[in-house]
């Protein structure tokens, strides 16, 4: 869960809570407040429900700003879709959790930078990659990144059912179908460069996590995220980036897919080991086959039950045997 330890800059916050609260400033302060109030509500929830439970929140949410972030598509493309949004969802992080810039060490800040670069080029690759090769299979390759580490980290016999479950469950709900697809190999490519960036991802989110006090990491490794997707971004977007219709549905898109899964995931991965994270973030392609059915009434097929069932399974396994071992 998030960490509730007060801050490094105890100085910085002093001053920054006097210029938010001040009543004689001309500031938006209920965007303020609301902003701190939403985090001490955050950490109330995550303190009373089980780590296993933010991932499929955290699904959820992805796949619900997906399903709004096509909209922005037209207008910006997808390199500047990727950047307003983590852009955005930067400001955000930024101000709920204020973190300090100081008094870390060069490994620390190095740590961090290597971890923004993972989200910059994971994000980047994956939308690339999707503009080239179809989203089923780069959904597929992409997922080998997670499951890779769960496999690497596995030290039980039993490990390796969950992420057979988790490989087949993923595989029948995104199905290679070489008759009917051209498979091009720079998409291919950044398929990989993504699956190889979120199993990064994966394992530098609970070390930045150890260092750095509550979504300080987070906050601080979106920011470089965000600066190395910024050339891109502008060039792709131009001027509809600055479209006050384009940003207000950026802001919307940048909670669900940005601030609030990754929030999630980052309180989860400083809880559980990286190789149980790589198999309950399997039920992803699950819940987007759900939501498709409850909002979209898309159907499920036969095919889709069985793999749906076998991604829960991995999940509920995974979880079951870890609590039962939470050391092994």
């Amino acid at each position: 869960m998030l960490s509730t330890k007060p801050s490094f800059c105890p100085l910085i916050e002093a001053s920054i809570g006097r210029a938010v609260y001040s009543p004689s400033l001309i500031t938006p302060v209920p965007l303020f407040k609301a902003a701190h109030q939403g985090v001490r509500r955050f950490r109330t929830f995550t303190q009373w429900i089980p780590p296993s439970s933010y991932v499929l929140l955290s699904c959820f949410s992805v796949q619900l700003g997906l399903a709004l972030m096509k909209s922005l598509y037209s207008s910006l493309g997808s390199a500047g879709t990727v950047f307003l949004c983590k852009l955005i969802g930067t400001v955000l992080l930024l101000l709920f959790y204020r973190p300090c810039w100081k008094l870390y060490s060069l490994e620390s800040y190095v740590l961090v930078g290597v971890y923004g670069l993972t989200i910059a080029v994971g994000s980047y690759a994956f939308y690339a990659a999707i503009e080239r090769i179809p989203l089923g299979i780069a959904t597929t390759v992409e997922f080998l990144g997670p499951l890779g580490v769960a496999f690497l980290g596995s030290h039980r016999r039993i490990d390796l059912l969950w992420i057979f479950l988790a490989v087949g469950g993923v595989a029948l709900l995104n199905p290679l179908s070489p008759t009917s697809v051209n498979l091009d190999l720079v998409g291919m490519g950044l398929a990989l460069l993504a699956a190889f960036s979120w199993g990064s991802y994966i394992i530098l989110a609970g070390l930045v996590g150890q260092v750095f006090p509550g979504g300080s990491g987070l906050a601080l490794g979106m920011g470089i995220a965000s600066l190395l997707l910024l050339p891109g971004g502008i060039a792709s977007g131009g001027m509809a980036l600055l479209n006050p219709s384009v940003l207000l549905l950026g802001v919307l898109v940048a909670f669900l897919n940005t601030v609030l899964p990754y929030s999630l995931e980052f309180a989860m991965l400083k809880q559980v080991p990286p190789r149980i994270f790589g198999i309950l973030i399997s039920v992803e392609p699950a819940i987007a086959a759900i939501v498709g059915f409850l909002i979209l009434g898309e159907q499920l097929s036969f095919k889709t039950l069985i793999a749906i069932v076998m991604v829960i399974s991995a999940a509920m396994g995974v979880t079951w045997f870890g609590r039962q071992n939470p050391h092994a």
